[in-house]
């Protein structure tokens, strides 16, 4: 997790919700472009972030692969999560890949694809930390702002207070400075998190709920919707899916483990 992509992520953002009027764009126009837009947030370790300058990560390298299988190349937006469905109702970019869990709520503003991960929301904590939901009872939980584990974790019964941060990283640093009793954030991300951080002294805990996590477009753009679920299921069927799950997770994490 480096703190260079939430600079970066700032930058780049505010260029992208600042810009001048955007144009709606369906699949015949982006075809004839060349050249396809897409949004991530840059601070979401292991799935899309920076090493040094280069945004990579899982759904980097997922989206840029399906973007080849469309003969198309890739132009990268970075923008702050809890920007980014906003952004895309204003037509900034094509489409988002960002861990959007799908939700009722989300799917009033933007349509999803078909998934390309399960996951869910973990607890996190110190070892002798509360794990479980009932052990949350009267304890403060850290988590990002505008994502499904703030939803969730409102719902578990006689948590004191839960604060928001704007990215992972400063929920876990908040975490480990004991700002925090208790961090709930994607399962596979706290997974990585913990390996990279072992002397920490935090444990994974309990799952809290299921999430299925898609690629996010504009509301009844249904063309580009196809092409993008088509060119998703070639990169599953030649392999690419799965070295990359491989490579960021070392199992895989599709919705059909």
């Amino acid at each position: 997790m480096k703190f260079f992509s939430k600079v970066a992520g700032a930058v780049v953002g505010m260029a992208v919700l600042c810009g001048g009027t955007a144009e709606a764009r369906d699949w015949s126009v982006i075809k004839s472009s060349g050249t396809m837009i897409a949004a991530t947030e840059g601070a979401f370790f292991p799935f899309n972030y920076f090493e040094g300058p280069k945004l990579t990560g899982f759904e980097v390298e997922l989206a840029e692969a399906v973007v080849a299988k469309l003969g198309l190349k890739m132009e990268w937006r970075v923008v702050s999560f809890d920007a980014q469905l906003a952004s895309i109702r204003q037509d900034r970019f094509d489409f988002a890949i960002a861990s959007h869990g799908y939700t009722e709520e989300r799917a009033k503003s933007v349509d999803f694809a078909n998934p390309h991960y399960c996951t869910g929301g973990q607890i996190a904590a110190a070892k002798d930390g509360p794990l479980t939901m009932d052990a949350l009872k009267g304890k403060t939980v850290g988590v990002q702002l505008a994502t499904s584990y703030y939803d969730n974790a409102k719902k578990i019964p006689g948590v004191q207070e839960i604060k928001t941060y704007k990215a992972d990283p400063e929920a876990f640093s908040a975490l480990r400075a004991k700002k925090v009793d208790a961090w709930i954030s994607d399962k596979w991300l706290i997974k990585s998190t913990l390996e990279k951080n072992a002397g920490s002294g935090i444990v994974s805990g309990e799952q809290v709920f299921v999430e299925r996590v898609s690629m996010i477009l504009r509301k009844n753009n249904k063309e580009l919707k196809d092409q993008l679920n088509n060119a998703l299921a070639e990169v599953v069927k030649d392999g690419t899916y799965a070295k990359l799950s491989q490579k960021y997770f070392k199992t895989d994490i599709s919705c059909h483990q």
